[in-house]
């Protein structure tokens, strides 16, 4: 793949079988064209943030991608759409949600995508997952992600048990 970059995606569900979605979602994230899932963490739970609803089950993966931010972003949501997402409010529960949260060093604000993504760094759900896989990874403008776990220590995310 020429022109490859590496893509670090979010995954949360909290409807449904959560866990099992997340398998299939990344099943899904290895198949996508110029793409190679690189890396996947263990499976987290978390309290919903600015929600209610069942705890949430969540990991990070990491890909290396010849698609670009925009084109990547399109392919996330249709494998979120194939696992029946709606989006009925602001942070309502989900069957699966897929967040691109960082594309290289691609620094980008549109309408549809900021990168890195706007949040990363305040979410334990986030950061306790990519730490797992890329401890080293520096976040553009915030510092290594395991430099950033101690300011969110007070959020309650915690390994699932195996099944």
């Amino acid at each position: 793949m020429a022109g490859v970059w590496r893509a670090y995606i979010g995954l949360g569900a909290n409807l449904g079988d959560a866990r099992l979605t997340l398998k299939t979602a990344l099943a899904a994230l290895a198949e996508l064209p110029d793409t190679r899932l690189v890396a996947s963490s263990s499976l987290y739970r978390s309290a919903p943030i600015e929600s209610s609803g069942p705890d949430y089950v969540n990991a990070v993966a990491a890909l290396d991608t010849a698609l670009g931010p925009h084109a990547l972003l399109a392919a996330l949501q249709s494998i979120e759409q194939a696992h029946g997402r709606e989006r009925p409010y602001r942070n309502a529960p989900r069957t699966l949600d897929l967040d691109l949260l960082l594309h290289g060093d691609t620094r980008l604000d549109t309408p549809t995508l900021t990168l890195p993504h706007p949040r990363l760094h305040e979410r334990a759900f986030v950061l306790r997952p990519l730490a797992e896989i890329a401890p080293a990874l520096v976040l553009p403008g915030r510092g290594a992600v395991s430099a950033l776990l101690p300011a969110v220590a007070d959020q309650a995310v915690e390994p699932c048990p195996p099944v």
